[in-house]
């Protein structure tokens, strides 16, 4: 199967230091720093690549559960929120807010809340982020 790469380099202390994040398919490279992470500087972070990968592993999960059921939705579009928090020992993603509005033709909404709760559980990306308190609020539209 496929095997997906990426890479960060981070050059000086915590605090005054600063750092690239690149995509190995060069989709995306940008800098990152302790404002960008743990305030509100430029850049990006760890937590908001975690947040994209979840709400597009979502997005696809869901599409395809919804496929195989016999729907085909004309839309999905979700949203991640990581929380990154003070924990003990240090910081932590302590929760993931998924949220997803769709527009599927000829599905009621128990036959989607169904779906979507089955794609929260079966995104590889939800897998991988097992460990940690995974919310979801679906909304058909």
């Amino acid at each position: 199967m496929a095997v997906r790469t990426s890479e960060a380099e981070w050059k000086g202390n915590l605090r005054e230091g600063h750092g690239t994040m690149k995509l190995g398919s060069g989709a995306y490279e940008g800098s990152y720093s302790f404002a960008s992470r743990f305030e509100s500087g430029k850049g990006t972070n760890p937590e908001e690549l975690i947040a994209a990968a979840h709400a597009g592993c979502y997005s696809m999960a869901l599409s395809a559960g919804l496929s195989k059921a016999g729907f085909t939705p004309t839309r999905v579009h979700t949203s991640a929120k990581v929380h990154l928090e003070p924990v003990e020992g240090g910081f932590g993603i302590t929760k993931i807010e998924l949220s997803t509005e769709a527009q599927i033709p000829g599905i009621n909404n128990d036959t989607f809340q169904q779906q979507a709760e089955a794609a929260k559980k079966g995104c590889p990306v939800s897998k991988a982020l097992a460990g940690t308190e995974i919310t979801l609020e679906a909304k058909l539209v």
